[in-house]
């Protein structure tokens, strides 16, 4: 119990609670560079699950892994005027090449050497657009080249004012892939089926429920033609931008001068797409499942899926215990799970029960020298929930319990969205909303830059997306929520992280 209550009550403070899960998981800590985060092992092996199986799918629709420099000349950022705008804020610098001793002492011991001062200041990677539409360049002459279907896993620097662990650092992990091809409509399916793709990791493996649609020309990506995205909601009722595919049009390759030639001879601009997703998915899925006990992760991404406990009070209990559970946990382990036995003698069986919860593992087999008499193991379930499991056929058996952990995560989650989301609101539903519990609100929009600002100032909500039409409401909406102007789209607005 004494760790349970470390966690501060998500009632309480939300903030708060997301950061006590993070700790009691062990899922990362604070850097000393300020604005960054370490992923500590147990966070890092859920990254490199999700990397695994988002890799596989985009193996599997054609695309090939590659890597560019973390370091582009500023004169490329310059190229394409809108993204150049777009993240001139953000950007950290190398301007020299090495650094001179002062004789001084503390931070005054260094500095940089004026005599290293690059003639060109490189910019530390913020998004590789530029650096890789400039490969681009060179790798494609002709329509045989085409299409060109890259990904790249990297990390990324974007000098943030306001930080919090996975969900906004200075520094983190990501996946871009980039892509040119021969005409318009190839890009705009390429942009639509890797959302596509966002789209069936984030709801079959992390059991969160996404909307999909088109983002507002405000909130599109600097230099896209088009941006798309996936939103899921949180527990504290706020949207989380869950990732992004772009169908950058042409404005890149007519930047960089990436052209082909047609099978007719002449001279075209290829079209491109970008599209990631980053370790902020993280984020999202602590505050789509956990609660006020520590971290809750879906089967087919934890870490550790099945943590056997043997409970003993006696060497020869305890000999017996331990060896049912090493057989218990082989068997597990040839079924594909992955196990831990916790057969540590200074620790009490209750304050591993807590230790495993808080770090989300899904299903904990206790086994007590009843349980060996009886040929069975306890099966604790992390989202509640006791039930005896038979040993002789136990693989199975916890196959079947953590496939339905990770069913009812997923309707949990979803049925919780749905709750939380007011269709055709009014001006001044949204204005009590937002001021109130927050969610999804879907309404009528005009399509103007000076509604969108105003309802951003008066509210702090956003519009989240131009919902696809799965998503969209029954009847559409006549007229804008906010002006009453006619309304060209339902938009869904919620308050962001």
């Amino acid at each position: 119990m004494a760790q349970a209550q470390k966690i501060t009550p998500r009632a309480q403070d939300f903030s708060e609670w997301y950061n006590d899960v993070i700790m009691q998981a062990e899922l990362a800590d604070y850097s000393p560079v300020r604005g960054c985060m370490v992923i500590r092992p147990h966070g890092f092996r859920l990254w490199e699950l999700m990397q695994r199986a988002l890799d596989d799918m985009f193996k599997a629709t054609g695309h090939e892994n590659a890597y560019f420099p973390v370091f582009i000349p500023m004169s490329f950022l310059a190229k394409e005027a809108e993204h150049v705008e777009g993240f001139a804020k953000e950007v950290a610098l190398v301007t020299h090449t090495r650094l001179k001793a002062t004789g001084k002492p503390g931070s005054q011991a260094l500095v940089p050497d004026p005599e290293s001062a690059l003639e060109e200041p490189l910019v530390v990677r913020p998004t590789s657009e530029t650096i890789i539409y400039a490969m681009f360049a060179k790798w494609i002459q002709s329509y045989r080249d085409l299409p060109l279907l890259l990904n790249q896993w990297c990390n990324i620097v974007r000098w943030e004012l306001r930080t919090r662990l996975f969900l906004r650092t200075t520094e983190f992990l990501w996946q871009e892939g980039h892509t040119a091809h021969a005409t318009e409509d190839e890009a705009e399916t390429e942009a639509r089926k890797m959302l596509g793709v966002y789209r069936t990791f984030q709801e079959e493996w992390m059991a969160m429920p996404v909307l999909t649609g088109r983002k507002t020309e405000s909130e599109k990506f600097a230099g896209a033609l088009r941006t798309y995205a996936v939103e899921a909601l949180m527990q504290d009722n706020k949207a989380l931008q869950a990732g992004t595919s772009h169908n950058l049009g042409q404005n890149f390759a007519k930047a960089f001068g990436v052209q082909y030639q047609t099978a007719a001879g002449g001279l075209e601009h290829v079209w491109n797409t970008s599209w990631g997703v980053s370790t902020r998915m993280i984020g999202g899925l602590i505050m789509t499942h956990s609660d006020d006990n520590g971290f809750v992760c879906p089967p087919k991404l934890a870490p550790v899926q099945v943590a056997i406990v043997p409970i003993w009070k006696s060497e020869e209990e305890r000999s017996q215990v331990l060896g049912v559970g090493e057989k218990v946990r082989l068997e597990l382990v040839q079924a594909g799970l992955r196990v831990v036995l916790d057969g540590r003698a200074d620790v009490k069986p209750g304050a591993k029960y807590f230790e495993w919860e808080a770090k989300g593992v899904p299903l904990r087999l206790e086994i007590g020298p009843r349980d060996v008499a009886a040929g069975q193991a306890m099966g604790a379930r992390r989202t509640g929930g006791k039930a005896p499991l038979k040993l002789e056929d136990i693989a199975p058996r916890a196959a079947a319990v953590l496939q339905e952990i990770q069913v009812a995560l997923f309707k949990g989650a979803r049925d919780r969205r749905e709750a939380n989301s007011v269709r055709g609101v009014t001006k001044q539903q949204l204005l009590e909303l937002m001021k109130g519990r927050g969610g999804f609100a879907y309404g009528g929009f005009c399509g103007g830059a000076d509604c969108e600002r105003e309802i951003k100032q008066e509210t702090g909500a956003t519009i989240r997306l131009l919902p696809d039409p799965e998503f969209r409401s029954p009847q559409a909406p006549a007229a804008c929520m906010w002006c009453g102007r006619p309304s060209i789209a339902e938009a869904v607005w919620a308050q962001a992280y």
